[in-house]
């Protein structure tokens, strides 16, 4: 009886050697051999599934993507306070535990590349920024914010936070450690919040 292949879950697990080539050896090490080699797996059957290697990193990105996303959908399905929810998907998505960290450089060295090749990947759509924009519009729906407050300034105040508290977090590891990230999320939202 023939083996019975399923391709979706063959092209994860490629996309995840990717991920871990990236994460080792940096994106000038996710040649097709290096990843073929990470996945235990012949040239040929990598050209298979994946006809160039760009098909494969831009697959292997938007699956780190899905995968961050789908975490963020469980959480916002919670039956939780607006405050305690929106604090806890800013938590999911700042690299706070070991695995999110790596998915955050491998994210950072995937933009560092992709950036001059907008006909391969849009990097200047990664769903970050739409996603504090639903926050801030959700915090404001919900009679939440301080009064006054500009919405379009404060979706662009918590998108820099959150973008820039991961990338110190991933070069300064030992200063930005889970504490710290924690630490001022919460003492930005505390200052937009109204007093309770």
């Amino acid at each position: 009886m023939p083996k019975i292949v399923d391709h979706e879950k063959r092209r994860n697990q490629i996309a995840e050697a990717a991920w871990r080539v990236v994460l080792e050896r940096g994106m000038e090490g996710a040649t097709v051999r290096n990843i073929a080699k990470e996945a235990q797996i012949s040239l040929g059957a990598l050209r298979h599934y994946f006809s160039s290697q760009d098909e494969l990193l831009v697959y292997t990105m938007k699956l780190v993507k899905e995968q961050a996303t789908a975490r963020i959908n469980e959480i916002a399905s919670q039956d939780l306070p607006p405050k305690e929810l929106i604090q806890n998907i800013l938590f999911e998505i700042v690299p706070i535990t070991k695995d999110k960290m790596a998915e955050m450089e491998v994210w950072f060295s995937f933009i560092a590349y992709a950036r001059h090749q907008e006909d391969v990947f849009d990097v200047h759509n990664d769903g970050i920024y739409f996603g504090m924009q639903k926050l801030i519009d959700y915090l404001a729906h919900s009679n939440l914010l301080r009064k006054g407050l500009n919405i379009e300034l404060e979706t662009e105040r918590l998108y820099a936070l959150i973008d820039g508290i991961s990338l110190h977090a991933m070069l300064e590891p030992k200063r930005v450690n889970e504490d710290r990230i924690k630490d001022t999320i919460i003492y930005h939202l505390n200052s937009i919040f109204i007093d309770s």
